[in-house]
Protein backbone atom coordinates (compact mmCIF):
# COMPACT_ATOMS: atom_id res chain seq x y z
CA UNK A 1 0.00 0.00 0.00
CA UNK A 2 1.46 3.49 -0.37
CA UNK A 3 2.33 6.39 2.31
CA UNK A 4 -1.52 7.88 0.51
CA UNK A 5 -3.64 4.85 2.40
CA UNK A 6 -2.23 5.50 5.25
CA UNK A 7 -1.68 9.52 5.40
CA UNK A 8 -3.59 12.51 5.07
CA UNK A 9 -2.36 13.97 2.08
CA UNK A 10 -2.53 17.68 0.99
CA UNK A 11 -1.56 19.09 -1.91
CA UNK A 12 0.72 21.92 -0.46
CA UNK A 13 2.33 21.50 3.06
CA UNK A 14 3.66 25.32 4.49
CA UNK A 15 6.15 25.18 7.19
CA UNK A 16 6.10 27.67 9.46
CA UNK A 17 3.67 30.74 9.69
CA UNK A 18 5.44 33.81 10.33
CA UNK A 19 5.33 36.39 7.01
CA UNK A 20 6.21 33.61 4.82
CA UNK A 21 4.09 31.10 5.66
CA UNK A 22 1.01 33.64 6.37
CA UNK A 23 1.61 34.83 3.16
CA UNK A 24 2.27 31.77 1.10
CA UNK A 25 -1.29 30.59 2.46
CA UNK A 26 -3.03 33.58 1.75
CA UNK A 27 -1.48 34.00 -1.74
CA UNK A 28 -2.86 30.14 -2.49
CA UNK A 29 -6.06 31.08 -1.18
CA UNK A 30 -6.42 33.86 -3.79
CA UNK A 31 -4.68 31.64 -7.10
CA UNK A 32 -7.83 29.26 -6.07
CA UNK A 33 -5.95 26.26 -4.12
CA UNK A 34 -7.79 26.00 -0.20
CA UNK A 35 -6.00 22.21 -0.15
CA UNK A 36 -3.31 23.27 2.36
CA UNK A 37 -1.94 22.90 6.21
CA UNK A 38 0.50 25.27 8.04
CA UNK A 39 2.62 23.42 10.42
CA UNK A 40 3.73 24.90 13.11
CA UNK A 41 5.75 24.45 15.94
CA UNK A 42 4.54 26.72 18.53
CA UNK A 43 1.54 26.93 20.02
CA UNK A 44 0.23 30.23 18.56
CA UNK A 45 1.02 31.97 15.12
CA UNK A 46 3.76 34.58 14.11
CA UNK A 47 7.07 33.17 13.92
CA UNK A 48 9.75 35.95 14.22
CA UNK A 49 7.29 38.36 15.27
CA UNK A 50 5.77 35.55 18.08
CA UNK A 51 9.22 35.11 19.07
CA UNK A 52 10.87 38.47 19.60
CA UNK A 53 8.86 39.56 22.35
CA UNK A 54 11.78 41.27 23.90
CA UNK A 55 11.16 44.65 25.53
CA UNK A 56 11.46 47.42 22.79
CA UNK A 57 11.02 45.18 19.91
CA UNK A 58 10.29 46.95 17.17
CA UNK A 59 10.53 46.97 13.19
CA UNK A 60 13.07 49.13 11.77
CA UNK A 61 11.21 49.85 8.25
CA UNK A 62 8.17 52.04 7.62
CA UNK A 63 4.74 49.95 8.48
CA UNK A 64 3.77 50.84 4.85
CA UNK A 65 6.20 48.20 3.77
CA UNK A 66 6.00 46.24 6.42
CA UNK A 67 2.47 44.71 5.27
CA UNK A 68 1.53 42.35 2.46
CA UNK A 69 0.86 44.84 -0.69
CA UNK A 70 -2.14 42.20 -1.14
CA UNK A 71 -3.16 42.57 2.65
CA UNK A 72 -2.24 46.03 3.27
CA UNK A 73 -2.81 47.88 7.18
CA UNK A 74 -4.19 50.93 7.23
CA UNK A 75 -3.91 50.88 11.03
CA UNK A 76 -0.29 51.15 12.08
CA UNK A 77 0.44 53.23 15.64
CA UNK A 78 3.55 53.86 15.24
CA UNK A 79 5.50 54.94 11.79
CA UNK A 80 7.91 52.17 12.65
CA UNK A 81 5.90 48.89 13.69
CA UNK A 82 6.24 47.57 17.29
CA UNK A 83 6.48 44.19 17.76
CA UNK A 84 2.95 43.62 19.24
CA UNK A 85 1.07 45.28 16.14
CA UNK A 86 3.34 42.90 13.58
CA UNK A 87 2.04 40.73 15.48
CA UNK A 88 -1.39 41.63 15.95
CA UNK A 89 -1.52 42.19 11.76
CA UNK A 90 -0.41 38.72 10.84
CA UNK A 91 -3.34 37.57 13.53
CA UNK A 92 -5.55 39.85 11.30
CA UNK A 93 -4.28 38.60 8.20
CA UNK A 94 -4.82 34.70 9.72
CA UNK A 95 -8.61 36.02 10.43
CA UNK A 96 -9.38 37.70 7.57
CA UNK A 97 -8.51 35.34 5.25
CA UNK A 98 -9.63 32.41 7.24
CA UNK A 99 -6.48 30.42 7.65
CA UNK A 100 -7.04 28.84 11.07
CA UNK A 101 -8.78 26.26 9.79
CA UNK A 102 -5.53 25.15 7.80
CA UNK A 103 -3.38 25.33 10.83
CA UNK A 104 -1.71 23.03 12.87
CA UNK A 105 -0.39 24.56 15.97
CA UNK A 106 2.04 22.00 18.12
CA UNK A 107 2.79 20.61 14.90
CA UNK A 108 6.58 20.19 14.79
CA UNK A 109 8.45 18.76 11.43
CA UNK A 110 10.76 16.17 12.26
CA UNK A 111 11.86 15.54 8.78
CA UNK A 112 10.73 15.63 5.24
CA UNK A 113 11.74 12.98 2.49
CA UNK A 114 10.90 13.29 -1.18
CA UNK A 115 9.29 9.86 -2.09
CA UNK A 116 10.12 9.58 -6.08
CA UNK A 117 7.84 6.73 -7.06
CA UNK A 118 4.97 8.32 -5.75
CA UNK A 119 5.90 12.23 -6.43
CA UNK A 120 5.29 13.42 -2.88
CA UNK A 121 6.60 13.98 0.36
CA UNK A 122 6.50 12.31 3.26
CA UNK A 123 6.21 14.58 6.39
CA UNK A 124 6.90 13.12 9.63
CA UNK A 125 5.69 15.80 13.08
CA UNK A 126 5.45 15.60 16.16
CA UNK A 127 1.46 15.45 15.79
CA UNK A 128 1.49 12.38 13.15
CA UNK A 129 2.43 12.42 9.54
CA UNK A 130 0.81 13.65 6.45
CA UNK A 131 1.87 13.56 2.52
CA UNK A 132 2.06 16.62 0.28
CA UNK A 133 2.74 17.43 -3.54
CA UNK A 134 4.60 20.41 -2.87
CA UNK A 135 6.61 21.64 0.19
CA UNK A 136 7.04 24.96 1.45
CA UNK A 137 9.82 25.76 4.00
CA UNK A 138 8.78 29.41 5.39
CA UNK A 139 10.99 28.92 8.49
CA UNK A 140 13.53 31.90 6.89
CA UNK A 141 16.87 32.28 8.59
CA UNK A 142 16.81 33.76 11.76
CA UNK A 143 14.41 32.00 13.20
CA UNK A 144 16.94 29.62 15.57
CA UNK A 145 18.94 31.61 18.30
CA UNK A 146 22.54 31.11 18.39
CA UNK A 147 23.93 31.24 21.92
CA UNK A 148 27.79 30.65 22.09
CA UNK A 149 29.20 28.00 23.59
CA UNK A 150 31.37 30.22 26.82
CA UNK A 151 32.71 27.86 29.10
CA UNK A 152 30.71 27.54 32.53
CA UNK A 153 27.93 28.57 31.27
CA UNK A 154 26.03 25.85 32.18
CA UNK A 155 27.41 26.73 36.13
CA UNK A 156 25.95 30.12 36.00
CA UNK A 157 23.13 30.75 38.88
CA UNK A 158 21.30 33.22 37.47
CA UNK A 159 18.80 33.51 34.22
CA UNK A 160 20.31 33.25 31.05
CA UNK A 161 18.47 33.81 28.10
CA UNK A 162 18.19 35.00 24.76
CA UNK A 163 16.80 37.70 23.66
CA UNK A 164 14.91 35.64 21.13
CA UNK A 165 13.39 33.76 24.11
CA UNK A 166 12.87 36.65 26.52
CA UNK A 167 12.43 35.32 29.69
CA UNK A 168 9.25 37.38 30.35
CA UNK A 169 9.28 35.41 34.77
CA UNK A 170 12.97 36.76 35.15
CA UNK A 171 12.97 39.72 37.61
CA UNK A 172 15.26 42.05 36.44
CA UNK A 173 14.58 44.86 39.02
CA UNK A 174 17.29 45.87 41.24
CA UNK A 175 19.87 42.91 39.21
CA UNK A 176 23.35 43.55 37.79
CA UNK A 177 22.18 42.38 34.41
CA UNK A 178 24.51 41.29 31.52
CA UNK A 179 23.78 42.01 27.78
CA UNK A 180 26.47 40.33 25.34
CA UNK A 181 26.18 41.26 22.13
CA UNK A 182 25.55 44.75 20.28
CA UNK A 183 23.20 43.97 17.60
CA UNK A 184 19.90 44.74 16.58
CA UNK A 185 17.87 43.29 19.67
CA UNK A 186 20.51 45.21 21.69
CA UNK A 187 20.31 48.49 20.99
CA UNK A 188 16.04 48.04 21.12
CA UNK A 189 16.40 46.24 24.80
CA UNK A 190 19.33 47.60 26.34
CA UNK A 191 17.58 51.48 27.20
CA UNK A 192 14.54 49.40 28.73
CA UNK A 193 16.81 47.18 30.78
CA UNK A 194 18.99 50.24 32.09
CA UNK A 195 15.52 51.34 33.46
CA UNK A 196 15.01 48.42 35.52
CA UNK A 197 18.53 47.15 36.28
CA UNK A 198 20.49 48.35 39.43
CA UNK A 199 23.59 48.06 36.90
CA UNK A 200 23.87 46.77 33.30
CA UNK A 201 26.87 45.96 32.06
CA UNK A 202 26.96 45.67 28.29
CA UNK A 203 29.76 43.10 26.65
CA UNK A 204 30.55 44.81 23.19
CA UNK A 205 32.90 43.23 20.44
CA UNK A 206 32.70 45.32 17.83
CA UNK A 207 30.53 48.14 18.05
CA UNK A 208 27.70 49.49 15.52
CA UNK A 209 26.78 51.67 12.91
CA UNK A 210 23.60 53.64 14.40
CA UNK A 211 21.81 56.14 12.68
CA UNK A 212 18.33 57.95 14.96
CA UNK A 213 15.52 56.05 15.06
CA UNK A 214 13.34 58.52 13.07
CA UNK A 215 9.73 57.39 14.42
CA UNK A 216 6.58 59.00 15.87
CA UNK A 217 2.68 57.81 16.90
CA UNK A 218 0.49 57.72 14.06
CA UNK A 219 -2.75 60.48 14.76
CA UNK A 220 -6.11 59.43 14.15
CA UNK A 221 -6.55 62.14 11.31
CA UNK A 222 -3.70 60.01 9.12
CA UNK A 223 -5.30 56.80 9.82
CA UNK A 224 -8.37 57.63 8.69
CA UNK A 225 -6.91 59.70 5.71
CA UNK A 226 -5.05 56.05 5.01
CA UNK A 227 -8.84 54.22 5.17
CA UNK A 228 -10.80 57.14 3.30
CA UNK A 229 -8.54 58.84 0.64
CA UNK A 230 -8.26 56.70 -2.33
CA UNK A 231 -4.47 55.18 -3.01
CA UNK A 232 -2.95 57.27 -0.43
CA UNK A 233 -1.72 53.94 0.86
CA UNK A 234 0.14 53.18 -2.41
CA UNK A 235 1.43 56.21 -2.79
CA UNK A 236 3.08 55.97 1.12
CA UNK A 237 4.20 52.22 0.01
CA UNK A 238 5.98 53.42 -3.10
CA UNK A 239 7.26 56.43 -1.50
CA UNK A 240 8.99 54.29 1.32
CA UNK A 241 10.09 52.26 -0.88
CA UNK A 242 12.05 53.96 -3.14
CA UNK A 243 13.51 56.11 -0.08
CA UNK A 244 14.83 52.80 0.90
CA UNK A 245 16.47 52.10 -2.20
CA UNK A 246 18.64 54.70 -2.82
CA UNK A 247 20.64 53.41 0.54
CA UNK A 248 21.55 50.72 -1.22
CA UNK A 249 24.29 52.84 -2.98
CA UNK A 250 26.10 52.88 -0.09
CA UNK A 251 27.11 48.96 -0.21
CA UNK A 252 27.74 48.75 -4.25
CA UNK A 253 30.53 49.88 -5.74
CA UNK A 254 30.38 53.24 -7.43
CA UNK A 255 29.15 55.53 -5.33
CA UNK A 256 31.52 56.16 -2.41
CA UNK A 257 29.62 59.66 -1.60
CA UNK A 258 26.61 57.53 -0.64
CA UNK A 259 29.14 55.90 2.11
CA UNK A 260 30.57 59.25 3.57
CA UNK A 261 27.38 60.15 3.64
CA UNK A 262 25.76 57.48 5.70
CA UNK A 263 28.80 57.51 7.70
CA UNK A 264 29.09 60.99 8.59
CA UNK A 265 25.27 61.18 9.46
CA UNK A 266 25.92 57.73 11.98
CA UNK A 267 29.36 59.31 13.14
CA UNK A 268 27.38 62.78 13.82
CA UNK A 269 24.53 60.88 15.49
CA UNK A 270 27.19 59.12 18.15
CA UNK A 271 29.34 62.58 18.96
CA UNK A 272 26.14 64.40 19.68
CA UNK A 273 24.62 61.82 22.16
CA UNK A 274 27.61 60.88 23.70
CA UNK A 275 29.32 64.34 24.01
CA UNK A 276 31.04 65.15 27.10
CA UNK A 277 31.99 61.34 27.73
CA UNK A 278 34.27 58.82 27.56
CA UNK A 279 32.60 56.64 25.75
CA UNK A 280 33.21 58.19 21.75
CA UNK A 281 36.24 56.08 21.56
CA UNK A 282 34.78 52.69 22.42
CA UNK A 283 32.01 53.26 20.51
CA UNK A 284 33.78 54.12 17.09
CA UNK A 285 33.35 51.76 14.57
CA UNK A 286 36.70 50.57 13.13
CA UNK A 287 34.43 48.91 9.69
CA UNK A 288 32.97 50.16 6.72
CA UNK A 289 29.38 51.76 7.13
CA UNK A 290 27.31 49.03 5.89
CA UNK A 291 29.59 45.78 6.64
CA UNK A 292 27.34 45.10 9.65
CA UNK A 293 23.81 45.80 10.05
CA UNK A 294 23.22 49.78 10.28
CA UNK A 295 21.12 49.90 13.52
CA UNK A 296 18.82 52.25 14.12
CA UNK A 297 18.38 53.49 17.63
CA UNK A 298 17.64 57.27 19.24
CA UNK A 299 17.69 55.99 22.69
CA UNK A 300 20.28 53.69 22.60
CA UNK A 301 23.63 56.24 23.30
CA UNK A 302 21.76 57.88 26.00
CA UNK A 303 21.02 54.59 27.77
CA UNK A 304 25.20 54.07 27.37
CA UNK A 305 25.92 57.54 29.15
CA UNK A 306 23.58 56.68 31.86
CA UNK A 307 25.57 55.84 35.69
CA UNK A 308 23.92 52.35 36.01
CA UNK A 309 26.05 51.16 32.89
CA UNK A 310 29.54 50.17 31.84
CA UNK A 311 30.17 49.62 28.30
CA UNK A 312 32.60 46.41 28.64
CA UNK A 313 34.52 46.68 25.31
CA UNK A 314 36.08 42.99 25.15
CA UNK A 315 35.07 39.67 24.38
CA UNK A 316 33.76 37.25 27.07
CA UNK A 317 35.93 34.33 27.78
CA UNK A 318 34.17 32.44 30.22
CA UNK A 319 31.05 32.64 32.85
CA UNK A 320 31.17 31.60 36.42
CA UNK A 321 28.08 30.72 39.00
CA UNK A 322 27.83 34.58 39.56
CA UNK A 323 30.40 36.25 37.10
CA UNK A 324 31.61 36.81 33.84
CA UNK A 325 35.35 36.59 32.35
CA UNK A 326 36.57 38.80 29.90
CA UNK A 327 39.75 38.19 27.82
CA UNK A 328 41.86 40.60 29.47
CA UNK A 329 41.15 38.50 32.93
CA UNK A 330 38.74 41.03 34.35
CA UNK A 331 35.87 39.43 36.35
CA UNK A 332 32.54 41.27 36.64
CA UNK A 333 29.28 40.07 39.08
CA UNK A 334 26.27 39.13 37.11
CA UNK A 335 23.00 37.80 38.03
CA UNK A 336 21.38 37.70 34.47
CA UNK A 337 22.42 37.63 31.08
CA UNK A 338 21.07 38.37 28.57
CA UNK A 339 22.11 37.26 24.97
CA UNK A 340 21.77 39.24 21.74
CA UNK A 341 24.02 37.34 20.18
CA UNK A 342 22.11 36.22 16.37
CA UNK A 343 20.55 33.38 14.57
CA UNK A 344 22.08 29.74 13.61
CA UNK A 345 21.73 31.65 9.94
CA UNK A 346 24.24 29.11 8.02
CA UNK A 347 23.16 25.67 9.66
CA UNK A 348 19.36 26.04 9.78
CA UNK A 349 18.12 22.98 11.78
CA UNK A 350 15.14 22.31 9.16
CA UNK A 351 17.92 21.84 6.21
CA UNK A 352 18.79 18.76 8.18
CA UNK A 353 15.28 17.11 8.53
CA UNK A 354 14.71 17.62 4.21
CA UNK A 355 16.18 14.68 2.07
CA UNK A 356 16.20 15.10 -1.29
CA UNK A 357 15.86 12.30 -4.43
CA UNK A 358 19.76 11.42 -3.95
CA UNK A 359 18.86 10.46 0.00
CA UNK A 360 20.78 13.40 0.72
CA UNK A 361 19.51 16.45 3.40
CA UNK A 362 20.28 19.85 2.61
CA UNK A 363 22.36 20.41 4.93
CA UNK A 364 25.02 17.83 3.32
CA UNK A 365 23.94 19.67 -0.28
CA UNK A 366 24.67 23.28 1.45
CA UNK A 367 28.65 21.74 2.64
CA UNK A 368 30.12 24.72 0.93
CA UNK A 369 27.22 27.06 1.61
CA UNK A 370 23.56 27.86 1.19
CA UNK A 371 22.69 28.23 -2.33
CA UNK A 372 18.74 28.55 -3.88
CA UNK A 373 18.13 29.14 -7.66
CA UNK A 374 16.85 32.61 -7.87
CA UNK A 375 16.94 32.38 -3.95
CA UNK A 376 13.35 29.64 -3.91
CA UNK A 377 14.81 26.09 -5.39
CA UNK A 378 17.44 23.66 -5.28
CA UNK A 379 18.17 20.86 -7.46
CA UNK A 380 17.68 17.38 -6.31
CA UNK A 381 14.58 18.43 -4.14
CA UNK A 382 11.70 18.53 -6.42
CA UNK A 383 8.68 20.58 -5.61
CA UNK A 384 10.82 21.66 -2.70
CA UNK A 385 10.54 25.79 -2.13
CA UNK A 386 12.09 27.61 0.14
CA UNK A 387 11.20 31.55 1.42
CA UNK A 388 13.24 33.56 2.90
CA UNK A 389 15.84 31.17 2.97
CA UNK A 390 19.41 31.67 1.23
CA UNK A 391 20.71 35.47 -0.01
CA UNK A 392 16.92 36.69 0.77
CA UNK A 393 18.54 38.51 3.77
CA UNK A 394 18.39 42.42 3.35
CA UNK A 395 20.47 45.17 4.75
CA UNK A 396 18.02 48.22 3.46
CA UNK A 397 14.37 47.29 3.14
CA UNK A 398 11.70 45.27 3.64
CA UNK A 399 11.57 41.57 3.51
CA UNK A 400 8.11 41.42 3.14
CA UNK A 401 9.04 43.12 -0.94
CA UNK A 402 11.71 39.58 -1.45
CA UNK A 403 9.04 37.21 0.08
CA UNK A 404 6.20 38.99 -2.58
CA UNK A 405 8.33 38.64 -4.79
CA UNK A 406 9.64 34.65 -3.72
CA UNK A 407 5.91 33.95 -3.55
CA UNK A 408 4.82 35.10 -7.37
CA UNK A 409 7.46 33.07 -8.24
CA UNK A 410 6.39 29.77 -6.61
CA UNK A 411 2.92 30.77 -7.51
CA UNK A 412 4.57 30.54 -11.43
CA UNK A 413 6.05 27.08 -10.96
CA UNK A 414 3.15 25.57 -9.81
CA UNK A 415 0.99 27.27 -12.56
CA UNK A 416 3.94 25.55 -14.82
CA UNK A 417 3.40 22.03 -13.33
CA UNK A 418 -0.78 22.79 -14.16
CA UNK A 419 -0.43 23.43 -17.79
CA UNK A 420 2.48 21.04 -18.84
CA UNK A 421 0.86 18.00 -16.31
CA UNK A 422 4.35 17.27 -14.59
CA UNK A 423 4.38 15.70 -11.44
CA UNK A 424 7.38 17.86 -10.22
CA UNK A 425 9.47 20.80 -11.06
CA UNK A 426 13.09 21.62 -9.38
CA UNK A 427 15.60 23.91 -10.99
CA UNK A 428 18.31 22.44 -13.11
CA UNK A 429 21.75 22.29 -11.48
CA UNK A 430 23.42 24.28 -14.49
CA UNK A 431 20.47 27.25 -13.57
CA UNK A 432 21.48 26.79 -9.57
CA UNK A 433 25.41 27.17 -10.64
CA UNK A 434 25.09 29.66 -12.78
CA UNK A 435 23.16 31.95 -10.35
CA UNK A 436 25.37 31.39 -7.56
CA UNK A 437 28.41 32.44 -9.83
CA UNK A 438 26.13 35.23 -10.41
CA UNK A 439 25.55 36.35 -6.95
CA UNK A 440 28.96 35.89 -5.87
CA UNK A 441 29.92 38.53 -8.63
CA UNK A 442 27.97 40.78 -7.43
CA UNK A 443 29.10 40.43 -4.31
CA UNK A 444 32.52 41.37 -4.96
CA UNK A 445 33.78 44.56 -3.97
CA UNK A 446 30.64 45.64 -1.76
CA UNK A 447 31.12 46.87 1.19
CA UNK A 448 29.99 43.49 2.71
CA UNK A 449 33.11 41.75 1.39
CA UNK A 450 35.32 44.40 3.17
CA UNK A 451 36.38 42.21 6.00
CA UNK A 452 34.27 42.66 9.09
CA UNK A 453 32.82 39.65 10.98
CA UNK A 454 29.24 39.81 9.42
CA UNK A 455 26.46 37.34 9.83
CA UNK A 456 26.14 37.56 6.36
CA UNK A 457 29.12 36.07 5.22
CA UNK A 458 29.35 31.96 5.92
CA UNK A 459 32.19 31.61 8.10
CA UNK A 460 33.21 28.30 6.70
CA UNK A 461 33.97 29.63 3.10
CA UNK A 462 33.65 33.75 3.86
CA UNK A 463 31.11 34.21 0.85
CA UNK A 464 28.01 35.85 1.16
CA UNK A 465 25.04 33.15 1.26
CA UNK A 466 22.10 35.26 3.49
CA UNK A 467 22.20 38.72 1.58
CA UNK A 468 20.94 39.86 -1.27
CA UNK A 469 23.93 41.64 -2.94
CA UNK A 470 21.39 44.23 -4.69
CA UNK A 471 18.61 46.26 -4.84
CA UNK A 472 15.33 44.74 -4.57
CA UNK A 473 13.64 46.22 -7.80
CA UNK A 474 16.39 44.29 -9.11
CA UNK A 475 15.50 41.10 -7.61
CA UNK A 476 11.49 41.64 -8.41
CA UNK A 477 12.74 42.31 -12.49
CA UNK A 478 15.13 38.84 -11.92
CA UNK A 479 11.67 37.19 -11.06
CA UNK A 480 8.86 38.49 -13.12
CA UNK A 481 9.44 36.64 -15.91
CA UNK A 482 9.38 32.63 -15.39
CA UNK A 483 12.04 30.63 -17.42
CA UNK A 484 11.14 27.33 -18.00
CA UNK A 485 14.96 26.25 -19.39
CA UNK A 486 16.03 26.81 -15.63
CA UNK A 487 13.93 24.26 -14.55
CA UNK A 488 13.49 20.52 -14.72
CA UNK A 489 9.97 18.67 -14.82
CA UNK A 490 9.36 15.35 -13.51
CA UNK A 491 6.47 13.70 -15.67
CA UNK A 492 3.70 11.59 -14.68
CA UNK A 493 4.08 7.80 -15.05
CA UNK A 494 1.39 6.48 -17.65
CA UNK A 495 -0.98 5.17 -15.84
Amino acid sequence: MTAAAHHPHVHTAVIGSGYSGIGTAIRLKQSGTDDFVILEKAPRLGGAWRDNAYPGAACDVPGHLYAFSFAPNTAWRTTLPTQPEVLAYLEHCATRYALHPHLRLNCELTSARWHPDEGRWRLDTTRGTYTASVLVVATGLLSTPHIPGLPGLETFQGPAFHTARWDHEADLTGKRVAVIGTGASAVQCIPHLQRRAAHLDVYQRTPPWVLPRLRRRTTALERAALRHVPGLPRLLRHTAYWSRELWTLAFVPGHPWARVLAATAAHLHRLLQLRGTALRGPTRPSYRVGCKRILLASDYYPALRQPNVDVVAQGVEKIGPRTITTADGSRRPADVIVFATGFRVYDPPVSHRVTGTDGRTLAEHWGEGMAAHNNVTVPGFPNLFLLLGPNSGLGHSSLVLMLEAQLDHVLACLGHLERTGAQAIEATREAWHTYRRQLRDHTSGSTWTTGCDSWYLDPRTGHNTALWPRSVIAYRNLLRAFRPQDHTLTRRPAP
